[in-house]
């Protein structure tokens, strides 16, 4: 243990000025062979490798501990820190739980939980106990318990945990940031998003026939097939909110003199996944016969105490093209994802849209214009590039990262609040208060001066 507080110590002493001259962290950190982040990864499927592989190119960090239940999974990791050049790390999988043993290493700083959603909040809250610097995937939390055992962790070991929801540092994301904290909306008023994906063959695939023609899940499924379909049986919620909630309650500075306060949800029937089994296994097919429970299409309208109201959109079992469905409203203009268009009063002609393209490129977000280059195939178009580097830097510095354990607990609460919402016909939910009323005193995270 004094080994960590001497590590923060002087991590937070060496970079003492990055929040003020954030132009400066990339040269100075992320080829720094001085100061590294000895940094382990609890799920090495999909989703932890790309972490790993941006992990790798860093010379400021170090791979100290992987663990995953799967072996191959293992094999394709410790294969992939082999040819970094790098020394192998300690290797934790034989259970479950084994995780744990993980945690009491010495010579782990901070650890990424990339692994099925039901493990997320159980391994964040055994990290934080444990005292590392704690990276979450989305989404963070499956209950309302779950999302108040991550405020009261962190708020009971004073570790710090950073919500890994690369949407946020999407280029056009942060250039429409960007332009409402220039006013160029007016006042904000209304905001759609959510998440449109068509999932159907990831979540209906065995690996044994054509790439998206499968029909298998849970222990016949592989990847996300193998535990996320349970939840559309299961569920009937939004259990995927934070790609498009996130990027919205940075707009509207949620958590930060502002709250998300009620909501109301509705599903619609059930059709989309029965019908890509029948298509593509036939009605006698097993399946054929499960009921999904979650609705197709899930919207749910949120609103805020400043009296903005969202429109969160959950559609990932009908055949459609992939979208957030990104809308941005204020009492001045607008921004739609869709159609990538912008109309703003008094520049752009009466009633009439401007293309997206050079009001974006106007208004590129500082981190986009010094680092994109560095962006480049880090996955999901460069963003995740910057949220492992934004990560990295908290981590370092042992300081609060920009989406923290309150922002997890916020944007996850949707899911539990849909399913409660739709199971008694829409009837409004009301938010909890993660931040105790601290959101009232709290200020606006500055995209621009802190993140890094």
């Amino acid at each position: 243990m004094n080994r960590r507080r001497n590590f923060v110590k002087q991590a937070a002493l060496a970079s003492a000025g990055l929040t003020i001259l954030p132009s400066l962290t990339y040269a100075k950190t992320i080829n720094d062979n001085t100061n590294k982040l000895k940094l382990a990864f609890i799920g090495v499927g999909l989703r932890g490798t790309n972490h790993l592989n941006n992990a790798l190119i860093r010379k400021d960090v170090e791979i100290t501990a992987i663990c995953d239940i799967d072996p191959n999974r293992i094999k394709i990791a410790l294969d992939k820190i082999s040819k970094a050049g790098k020394k192998e790390p300690q290797v934790f999988g034989k259970s479950d739980y084994d995780y744990r043993n993980l945690l009491e290493l010495k010579e782990v700083d901070a650890v990424i939980i990339s692994t099925p959603w039901l493990w997320h909040t159980r391994m964040a809250v055994d990290t934080m106990k444990a005292g590392k610097y704690t990276g979450l995937e989305v989404s963070a939390a499956n209950t309302l318990e779950e999302c108040w055992d991550l405020v009261n962790t962190h708020e009971q070991t004073g570790t710090h945990l950073m919500l890994l929801e690369n949407v946020n540092y999407r280029r056009d994301v942060l250039a429409v940031l960007n332009m409402v904290k220039q006013n160029v909306f007016g006042e904000l008023v209304h905001f759609r998003c959510g998440y449109q994906h068509d999932l159907r063959f990831v979540m209906l695939n065995d690996g044994k026939t054509a790439y998206g023609k499968g029909v298998e899940f849970g222990d016949k499924g592989i990847s996300e097939s193998a535990w996320r379909t349970q939840h559309s049986v299961l569920r009937n919620a939004d259990v995927y909110p934070t790609h498009g909630a996130g990027p919205i309650a940075a707009m509207c500075d949620i958590n930060r003199g502002n709250r998300f306060v009620s909501l109301t949800s509705h599903a619609t029937k059930s059709r989309g996944m029965h019908n890509y089994i029948v298509e593509h296994g036939g009605e006698n097919h097993p399946n054929a016969k499960v009921n999904f429970k979650m609705g197709d299409v899930i919207t749910s309208t949120i609103e805020t105490a400043n009296g903005e109201t969202i429109i969160v959109t959950h559609d990932v079992h009908l055949p459609r093209p992939y979208s957030l469905g990104f809308r941005v409203q204020g009492t001045k203009g607008l921004w739609e994802k869709d159609g990538d268009r912008i109309h703003v009063e008094g520049i752009s002609k009466p009633h009439k849209w401007d293309d997206s393209k050079a009001w974006l490129e106007k208004y590129d977000h500082p981190l986009w214009k010094k680092y994109g280059e560095h962006a480049t195939g880090a996955g999901h178009g460069g963003m995740d590039f910057f949220v492992l580097h934004a990560f990295v830097e908290s981590a370092k510095q042992n300081i609060a990262p920009p989406m923290d354990a309150y922002d997890a607990a916020a944007w996850s609460a949707i899911t539990p609040l849909s399913e409660l919402s739709i199971e008694n016909n829409g009837e409004p939910q009301d938010f909890p208060d993660f931040t105790r009323g601290m959101w009232v005193k709290n200020k606006p995270y500055n995209w621009i001066k802190d993140s890094y």
